[in-house]
């Protein structure tokens, strides 16, 4: 049985894309999000943009939580989203719903 969305760890992870760029989105497992926006399934500014690498991974014990902190990355200047890459670097997807990371 599956659990209910809200007791579920979620995460929000930042992309480094084409040029550059980063994108910041929530999902409840890492892995499979990052292969739908390698495979142009993602959100369009990914479809344009191909995401070259997973810049950083914040685990979170929610999808509320996830979805608060994924809207306050968005409101961050460029240097604090990098000092937040910084902080929480990706590092190496560990199976299904597994990523190395600490929560804010």
């Amino acid at each position: 049985m599956e659990m209910p969305a809200s007791d579920r760890v979620a995460y929000v992870y930042m992309l480094r894309c084409t040029g550059g760029s980063l994108y910041c989105g929530w999902t409840f497992d890492v892995e499979k999000r990052l292969e739908a926006h390698r495979a142009g399934r993602g959100a369009r500014y990914t479809r344009r943009r191909l995401p070259l690498e997973l810049a950083a991974v914040i685990e979170l014990p929610d999808e509320s939580s996830a979805r608060r902190e994924e809207a306050r990355i968005k409101r961050l200047s460029r240097g604090e989203k990098l000092e937040l890459v910084r902080e929480h670097g990706a590092g190496p997807v560990v199976g299904r719903n597994r990523a190395r990371a600490r929560a804010v």
